[in-house]
């Protein structure tokens, strides 16, 4: 059984990483030009606007609100999420997105399934789905990237869509794999893209079976 404070201790720790993905990533939001919130993500159909509109979507939205909501898609989370993805984009300016996210880097919101490890990955990813897109060199810290390569499960692959099957994740810059099969090789972090369901841009992997998962 997990010692309580252990558990308190990792919590803790687990929230500093989330808070400074949350204002590393409003900062990188500050310096983007104007073009480049126009562009496409890695996240289908949503321009960098509207990735950046949703991360902010649940320390922003009550509830009561957020029911509301879900109640006006049916019951159907990923069509409320992309519904008020692109209200919430095209209602505030960039300065405004940007200060959502830095504003709430320690609100204790978590996704519905997997407690603050997911929070995590929502953030990190999300973030992913803007830099890559724009090919913008930025390197998520090696202890955050470690832990979420860890909390990679079958079910999550099934929740994003990932198909890895007969496919061995290889990371070239850590000691890290997963799956088993034909080995695609890249930087951790675009493995962990992987497992999200993102396509990357191509020249990013490598392996037989690379083509699969880009988009070019």
């Amino acid at each position: 059984m997990e010692n309580p404070t252990s558990r308190t201790g990792r919590n803790a720790e687990l929230r500093a990483w989330i808070a400074a993905e949350r204002r590393e990533l409003a900062d990188l939001l500050d310096t983007l030009r104007a073009d480049q919130w126009e562009r496409p993500s890695l996240c289908a159909g949503w321009r960098v606007r509207e990735v950046a509109a949703h991360m902010s979507l649940g320390f922003r939205l009550s509830l009561p609100a957020t029911m509301g909501e879900l109640a006006r898609a049916r019951g159907n989370l990923h069509r409320m999420t992309d519904r008020v993805a692109r209200r919430d984009a095209a209602a505030h300016s960039t300065r405004e997105l940007a200060a959502f996210l830095r504003d709430g880097a320690h609100h204790p919101w978590t996704p519905p399934i997997g407690g603050f490890p997911a929070a995590l990955g929502h953030d990190t990813v999300h973030g992913l789905d803007i830099t890559v897109a724009l090919g913008l060199d930025r390197r998520v810290p090696e202890d955050r990237l470690r832990l979420l390569l860890g909390e990679i499960r079958p079910s999550g692959l099934r929740f994003f869509g990932a198909d890895i099957s007969g496919v061995r994740l290889c990371a070239e810059d850590l000691d890290w794999s997963y799956g088993s099969g034909s080995p695609v090789y890249g930087a951790a972090q675009d493995l962990l893209l992987l497992a999200f369901g993102r396509r990357l841009p191509g020249g990013r992997l490598r392996g037989e079976a690379s083509s699969r998962f880009t988009t070019a």
